[in-house]
């Protein structure tokens, strides 16, 4: 009986390989490109982490790791981190929930609207980032400042100030990247079912009211989802403090972790330090996304659970 159900398997198995040759065939190439380009990459660098340096590659266990931990300026730039995640969810986060939000609530010229908040995005992030830096001036005939003197207040050195350096930074990132996060809130919004906003509007309720009463907890997933990935995104920042203000800002006050491991690379040649950065890097955004996934688990629908688990026993 054994005999025949393993034959039985190698026959399923190799009629399997036969159906899927031509598909498996045409991945064949992308896999190869993206093991090269992406795996290999990561298993070099988590090698180097524990290695003197790209050219001297002897081992040197965990004092790459050690090094980083007594260098103040990746304690600055871990600390920078969690200050461009605040700013992140005050104004990257909840900005585009606003105008997805208000996108849908717009009946004419919607499509106008879209392609308006679209065209951001749409242009090169280091040029934004150079655009940005020269509204940001010192001097007194660049926009910020004209700004501000219009309304009788005196120039600031916004490049050069320590507390300002990671919003600003921030409202330019956010500025690129708004449009396309609200058009996923807006398709989110308007997959909401309609008698539930009309029943709402026929009550007298406000929009507050609307987007607090229906639109939230019906995009609960999708809320938790982009307040994940916005975490994620600010882990990337890297060109941005690059331009704006001094390399890494006024005192380090906007050195990201990225930026670190690249001036650590390429100006130090400090290799092992480097790689060892972008481990730390890795394993605080893994930390993040399991949190989300366990997240996610806790806030799943107890209706939605009780499906899974039938559909499990029914497997069985």
């Amino acid at each position: 009986m054994d005999e025949q159900e393993r034959r039985r398997r190698k026959a399923r198995f190799k009629s399997a390989l036969k159906r899927n040759a031509f598909g498996w065939g045409l991945m064949l190439i992308p896999l190869a490109l993206f093991a090269f380009f992406v795996w290999v990459p990561m298993v070099r660098n988590f090698i180097l982490s524990f290695q003197d340096n790209y050219f001297d590659q002897n081992f040197v266990g965990f004092a790459n790791f050690e090094a980083i931990f007594n260098d103040g300026t990746f304690l600055k730039a871990l600390g920078n981190t969690f200050l461009y995640i605040l700013f992140s969810l005050l104004i990257g986060y909840l900005v585009p929930v606003f105008l997805g939000f208000l996108l849908s609530e717009v009946f004419h010229l919607k499509g106008l609207f879209r392609v308006l908040l679209y065209l951001p995005c749409m242009i090169s992030g280091i040029a934004v980032v150079f655009l940005f830096s020269t509204m940001y001036g010192d001097s007194s005939t660049d926009l910020f400042n004209v700004i501000l003197i219009g309304l009788g207040g005196d120039p600031l050195p916004w490049k050069g100030s320590t507390s300002l350096i990671i919003p600003l930074i921030v409202l330019a990132m956010t500025w690129r990247g708004a449009g396309s996060t609200a058009l996923i809130y807006l398709s989110s919004f308007q997959s909401v079912d309609d008698s539930m906003y009309e029943a709402a509007r026929m009550d007298g309720a406000s929009p507050w009211q609307r987007f607090i009463k229906i639109t939230a907890p019906s995009l609960k997933a999708t809320l938790i989802t982009l307040f994940v990935l916005q975490i994620i995104s600010v882990f990337q920042v890297f060109y941005e403090p690059l331009v704006i203000g001094p390399k890494g800002g006024p005192l380090d006050s906007s050195m990201s972790l990225l930026l670190l491991s690249y001036l650590y690379a390429f100006e130090e040649f400090e290799h092992g330090k480097s790689a060892a950065v972008a481990i730390v890097l890795v394993l605080i955004i893994g930390a993040f996304t399991l949190a989300y996934r366990l997240l996610l688990r806790v806030l799943e629908d107890p209706s939605k659970k009780k499906k899974t688990k039938k559909k499990q026993e029914m497997g069985k």
